[in-house]
């Protein structure tokens, strides 16, 4: 049987569709520094995903520079952000928003399934206020749809925490690493799950859902967007030869690419799931609602699952023997499968049932 590697929704290639548009693009000389035709094309397929004639698109290649450079643009370098502990911004981006963002602080506070509640993030700004100039004021919030216990935040959710940052005076990001991932899972729109709820600007993932390395900052006012240019330049993350990155971000919009490529995900996913559920041994620990399946699994299994050649992540956030497994927009039905009958093998073997 073949290796199959669910570590992450990064470790496959990318889409064919994506390699032809980076073949295209390949041809001939164009304008850089983001003024060549597909990064044009690309802004005006995401003004229309997202219903936002006046919506302002930076192409970048790491969600790591989309998160990090998307809250410089929001908070001052003497401000605070709000997030919530397990994000991926406060645990697995090695303090980039506080060095791109020129020294601004993270405030992690707990929530539920890695959600950020209204309640949370009012006593984290009180917090925040409390002694005047001598504390870094809370100047922004961010979610992260979907999170990184691979739940979704509902409308409502979304709707709420922005209401409480409106109050405030607090600007709101969106970690979408995984946003078609949620979109696809909830069937909310683009922009009913952004701007309309009260969303200031996304960063839209593209790597994680079948480009090459494609990530975009998407700016639902465009005031915030004013200096951007500079941010990007002056952390060494203005490409130019941005079209090649252009050229993915347009090619996943174009007849609903990346919404395919997240049905897939999302999909296997849930069959993955429902192979798992009820076997001895195996244990899901947070509802699957995307493309990720967190598990534990009985004392062994996972070591034995490893040495047969299978991919996963251990997920020590989530309590001992917890592994987590991701699907993507390559992960086939087959693979889902053989992943059940070896892990249905395993939790026989080691639960003596014969």
């Amino acid at each position: 049987m073949k290796n199959i590697n669910l570590t992450s929704d990064n470790v496959d290639g990318c889409s064919p569709e994506i390699l032809q548009a980076l073949t295209v693009a390949s041809v001939g000389s164009a304008a850089g520094y983001g003024a060549d035709d597909w990064t044009a094309r690309a802004q005006d397929s995401f003004r229309e995903v997202f219903e936002k004639p006046d919506l302002v698109m930076w192409p970048v290649i790491t969600g790591t520079a989309a998160n990090s450079l998307a809250l410089s643009a929001l908070c001052p370098p003497w401000g605070s952000i709000i997030c919530q502990q397990d994000s991926h911004v406060m645990g697995d981006e090695a303090a980039a928003p506080t060095v791109l963002g020129g020294g601004v602080q993270m405030i992690p506070v707990p929530g539920e399934q890695a959600k950020l509640s209204p309640e949370d993030v009012e006593a984290a700004f009180s917090r925040s206020s409390s002694h005047g100039i001598h504390r870094a004021r809370a100047a922004a919030v961010t979610l992260t749809q979907a999170t990184e216990f691979g739940t979704v935040y509902s409308l409502d959710e979304i709707e709420a925490v922005c209401s409480v940052a409106r109050r405030l005076g607090l600007a709101v990001h969106m970690d979408g690493a995984r946003f078609a991932n949620a979109v696809m899972a909830t069937g909310v729109s683009p922009a009913d799950m952004t701007w309309r709820a009260g969303v200031d600007a996304l960063s839209f993932g593209a790597t994680k859902n079948g480009a090459w390395a494609a990530e975009a900052v998407l700016f639902f006012d465009p005031r915030h967007a004013d200096t951007f240019g500079h941010l990007l330049k002056r952390t060494g993350h203005l490409l130019s030869k941005s079209r090649f990155v252009g050229a993915q971000l347009e090619a996943m919009l174009d007849d609903g690419l990346w919404l395919r490529n997240a049905y897939n995900a999302n999909a296997m996913a849930a069959r993955l799931a429902a192979g798992l559920a009820d076997l001895p041994g195996v244990e899901l620990v947070m509802p699957v609602q995307v493309n990720e399946v967190f598990v534990r699994l009985a004392p062994g299994m996972a070591d034995a699952l490893s040495a047969s050649g299978m991919g996963f992540c251990p997920w020590a956030d989530l309590g001992p023997d917890v592994v987590r497994m991701v699907c993507s927009f390559a992960t086939s039905v087959e693979d889902v499968d053989s992943v059940v009958e070896m892990v249905q093998a395993l939790s026989v073997s080691l639960s003596g049932v014969g």
